[in-house]
């Protein structure tokens, strides 16, 4: 995931960091990991081997993505980047900021899942795309995966997690826009944590958000002279026409 600093992170990702595969666990991302990877096939014009993740968190897309390309994986929070080196010990970890970071190396496919809903304004939104397309080799692809656009926002509420062998997790999540006018919206998220004990622990953490038109999407990559195209998310917990992933090619 990716904010300002990393003191400035949710909780999830910072004190809580070791509960996340609880509270959203690997098996969960079979469909749409496999989605995300037909759309990158799909839409390559050449045999795409290295992928570069930005904003990997817990490492849950890459351990299926790692079936199909050789991955380095990025994020701002390093227990995030500890869990994931323990669910996915062959792939490359490194400590970075989505917005700066330059690895001086390019791949075949960049990939930007929900973490890029934390660029909350529109110059930190450009700085990270083109991140993307300087470590995309031409030719190449970026596969960028917000979880809104302003076009189709709703507030909503949802909930889930799971148990593990002596403790569990469950949460509540509130998504809210207290101002449709500016490029935020909020998740509110309690955690209700059960241990090895039996005792019970709450826990509130605030996520703001970034929003924005789909059309600021499309003129950020065509500034940089990509080639986008919009595509509906297809996963069969999803209503239709309700998100949509945005994919680039880099052209020769």
């Amino acid at each position: 995931m990716q904010n300002s600093t990393t003191e400035n992170l949710p909780i999830l990702y910072t004190s809580l960091a070791d509960w996340f595969h609880l509270l959203t666990a690997p098996e969960d991302y079979v469909e749409e990991a496999e989605f995300f990877y037909q759309v990158i096939i799909q839409k390559s014009d050449q045999p795409s081997r290295t992928l570069l993740e930005l904003g990997s968190g817990g490492g849950n897309n890459a351990s299926h993505l790692k079936a199909h390309f050789d991955l380095t994986l990025v994020d701002i929070s390093n227990p995030m980047l500890t869990i994931s080196q323990q669910l996915n010990p062959e792939c490359e970890h490194i400590q970075g900021d989505m917005r700066d970071i330059r690895l001086e190396r390019l791949f075949d496919v960049v990939f930007i899942h929900d973490a890029i809903g934390y660029m909350t304004d529109e110059d930190d939104l450009s700085r990270t795309i083109e991140t993307a397309y300087l470590h995309c080799r031409p030719g190449g692809t970026i596969l960028l995966v917000p979880d809104h656009v302003k076009e189709n926002f709703r507030p909503s509420t949802s909930h889930g997690g799971h148990d593990g062998k002596d403790r569990g997790i469950r949460y509540l999540e509130w998504t809210w826009d207290p101002d449709p006018e500016d490029t935020t919206y909020i998740s509110e998220m309690v955690y209700t944590m059960k241990d090895a004990q039996d005792q019970i622990r709450i826990e509130h953490d605030r996520h703001i958000m970034g929003i924005f038109h789909r059309q600021t999407w499309v003129k950020l990559f065509s500034e940089l002279g990509l080639q986008v195209e919009v595509i509906p998310f297809d996963h069969s917990e999803l209503e239709p026409g309700t998100y949509e992933v945005f994919i680039a090619k880099k052209v020769i």
